[in-house]
C-alpha cells in the first residue's frame, strides 16, 4: 500500500457535486458546485504557489465573485503539494533594484488590504485545506479562514524576518488572536517553522488528515453548514471578528442590531415551529451532518 505521506490529493473538482461554475483566473481558479460550495485553488504548485501580484489580483476577483455567487461556504486549497509558499522573492528583488520596491510599497499594501479584509469578513464559513508549506503570506492567508485543516506534511512559518521585513498581510493582527500574544510574538519574531501537530496544540489547526483525504474532509466540513441559518451564521462570524477590537458597550449595540436582522428571517420562524412541534432542527451540529 502506498504510504499516505507519498500521496497527492486528487483534483478537488472530482469531489464536487455537479459544478455550476468554473472561473479561471491567472494563477488560480474558483469552482462553485450545485450545493453552492465554492472552492478556490492555487494552481502553481510546481513553484509552491507563491503569492505573486497575479495571485493577489486573483484573490480580489475571487472575493467579489464569491460575494455575488450566493456561496454557502468557501474552501481555500493549494495544488501540487503546497498551499502557498509566501511572497514572490524574485519580484521583490527586481523591484528593489529598479527602485519601485520603495516607491510603490504603500499602494501595494493598500491594494492588498482592499481584498484581504473582505476575505476575512465573508459572511460564510471559510475553510483552508493546507497541504505542504503555508509560509509568510501563505500562513496569513490560512489565518483568514475560520477553520484550518492540514496534512502531516503541512508546515507554517512567519518567514518574513528571514528576508529583513516585518510580517504583513495582517499577520501581526491575526496571529495573536489565534494563539495568544506571547506565543504569537515567539512565532513572529523567530520565524521558526512549525508542523501541523504543533498547529493543533496551539489551536489554529482544526484537524490533521492524510493528503489523499484532505479535500474530501474540507468539503464535508463545508457541507455541514448548508443547513445553517445563513444570516445568523454570517453575522455571528462578523461580530466574532470584532470581539477583540470593540468594548462591551459597542459589541452590545452590534448584537442588538444583528439580532434584529436574524429574527425576521424565515430560518428563525422555521426553527421555532420545529421546536414547538418537537421536530428535528434543520441545523444541529451534534447530529451527523451531510457528507
Amino acid at each position: 500500500m502506498k504510504d499516505a505521506m507519498d500521496t497527492t490529493p486528487a483534483p478537488i473538482e472530482g469531489r464536487l457535486r455537479a459544478p455550476l461554475g468554473i472561473f479561471d483566473y491567472r494563477e488560480s481558479r474558483l469552482l462553485v458546485d450545485a450545493d453552492r460550495i465554492a472552492v478556490f485553488e492555487h494552481l502553481r504548485g510546481e513553484v509552491r504557489n507563491p503569492l505573486t501580484m497575479a495571485l493577489r489580483d486573483d484573490y480580489a476577483q475571487m472575493v467579489a465573485q464569491v460575494q455575488a455567487s450566493g456561496a454557502r461556504a468557501l474552501v481555500l486549497a493549494g495544488g501540487g503539494g503546497a498551499f502557498c509558499g509566501g511572497g514572490d522573492v524574485k519580484t521583490m528583488q527586481a523591484r528593489l533594484a529598479d527602485g519601485t520596491q520603495v516607491s510603490g510599497m504603500r499602494g501595494r499594501i493598500q491594494a492588498l488590504h482592499a481584498w484581504l479584509q473582505p476575505l476575512r469578513d465573508l459572511e460564510l464559513p471559510v475553510i483552508a485545506a493546507v497541504d505542504g508549506p503555508a509560509w509568510g503570506g501563505g500562513f496569513a492567508l490560512a489565518l483568514c479562514a475560520d477553520f484550518i485543516l492540514a496534512t502531516p506534511r503541512a508546515s507554517f512559518c512567519m518567514v518574513f524576518l528571514r528576508i529583513g521585513v516585518l510580517p504583513d498581510m495582517a499577520a501581526i493582527h491575526m496571529l495573536p488572536r489565534a494563539v495568544g500574544l506571547h506565543k504569537a510574538k515567539q512565532l513572529l519574531m523567530t520565524g521558526r517553522r512549525i508542523d501541523a501537530d504543533e498547529g493543533v496544540r496551539l489551536g489554529f489547526v482544526e484537524s490533521v488528515h492524510a493528503p489523499d483525504a484532505l479535500h474530501g474532509e474540507a468539503l464535508a466540513l463545508a457541507r455541514r453548514f448548508l443547513a445553517a441559518p445563513r444570516v445568523a451564521l454570517g453575522l455571528t462570524k462578523r461580530l466574532a471578528n470584532r470581539a477583540y477590537e470593540l468594548d462591551a458597550a459597542a459589541m452590545a449595540e452590534l448584537e442588538a442590531c444583528a439580532q434584529l436582522a436574524c429574527v425576521v428571517e424565515p430560518d428563525h420562524a422555521d426553527a421555532l415551529e420545529r421546536f414547538v412541534r418537537k421536530q428535528p432542527m434543520r441545523f444541529d451540529w451534534d447530529r451527523e451532518g451531510p457528507g
